[in-house]
């Protein structure tokens, strides 16, 4: 079960954000693309300057919807950071992938709304760190995100064992929907016209869909995206129970989601003290409300 909520405003903005980001991946199944090695590099300024204003646009969602706080957003940055350091260990080596496991406990703890930001703001840093910043960076955001997204959404009864084996499944056909979509990021433009793997301009979409299909299998799910997996279900596997316990832990001790109340203020206790001696009058220490006023003494 994630600790934070999804709000409707929240599950708007990750609905709308979702759609697009989906469009910018799919559209060359509906409107014919020339295949030019250069069309991407092109298009990715414009989706990452598109999702700067949906990023800050779910963060202002979470925090006016009360899915999100000051605690919670340092949380995210904690864990980018911890993403960003933890890539490099396998990145670049047989497919093996060091960032998604976390990822993906990191959603399935905190919620949809923070796995989708945890996705983009990880891989972003990452980039930075690793001098991996390019064309490519915008769309391995997106997909990233869809990983923590998709975690937060997944059943929130499952505890102990049964937790972990769905999250490692689910961590494993993360990584191969990853390599999937990243292939379809670049394969229209950069396989030539000449081939039985090469996209068709125009050809229907299922014909299309088959020549991808093909391609990822041909060129990376037998190798970079199976290496991905299998890293991702083992260290979720391994560390999962571990990791979801501190995660968890930590939201409990910061009350992630706690709702912030204000009472009205308790009225001091009133001492009592004995009658005066003149006038025989009881009265409370500090209240003379009730003494009657006294004539001044010669």
């Amino acid at each position: 079960m994630s600790v934070l909520r999804v709000a409707p405003r929240t599950a708007v903005v990750l609905t709308l954000a979702s759609a697009a980001a989906l469009a910018t991946f799919t559209w060359p199944f509906f409107v014919p693309a020339q295949p030019e090695t250069t069309a991407r590099t092109g298009e990715a300024p414009l989706v990452f300057v598109i999702m700067l204003p949906v990023l800050v646009a779910l963060v202002l969602a979470e925090l006016s919807s009360g899915g999100i706080d000051s605690k919670a957003l340092a949380m995210l940055g904690v864990l980018a950071a911890v993403n960003a350091a933890l890539r490099p260990l396998g990145a670049g080596t047989a497919g093996i992938e060091t960032v998604f496991f976390l990822l993906v406990l990191a959603g399935r703890v905190f919620g949809p709304g923070f796995g989708f930001l945890l996705g983009s703001t990880s891989l972003f840093a990452s980039a930075l760190l690793t001098a991996g910043v390019g064309p490519w960076l915008p769309f391995q955001m997106l997909c990233a995100s869809w990983i923590g997204l998709g975690a937060g959404l997944l059943p929130s009864r499952l505890r102990g064992r049964a937790e972990t084996a769905v999250l490692a499944g689910y961590g494993a056909l993360a990584a191969y929907g990853y390599g999937l979509l990243m292939n379809l990021w670049f394969w229209p433009f950069s396989t030539g016209a000449d081939t039985q793997l090469s996209y068709l301009p125009g050809a229907p979409v299922l014909e299309n869909l088959h020549r991808l299909a093909v391609f990822s299998a041909v060129t990376s799910t037998f190798g970079w995206d199976t290496g991905r997996a299998i890293t991702t279900a083992v260290a979720i596997i391994l560390a999962g129970p571990a990791v979801l316990a501190a995660l968890r832990r930590a939201a409990r001790k910061a009350a992630f989601g706690a709702p912030i109340t204000f009472a009205a203020p308790e009225p001091l206790p009133v001492k009592p003290v004995a009658p005066d001696p003149q006038t025989g009058v009881h009265g409370a220490q500090g209240d003379t409300s009730h003494q009657p006023s006294r004539p001044p003494q010669p």
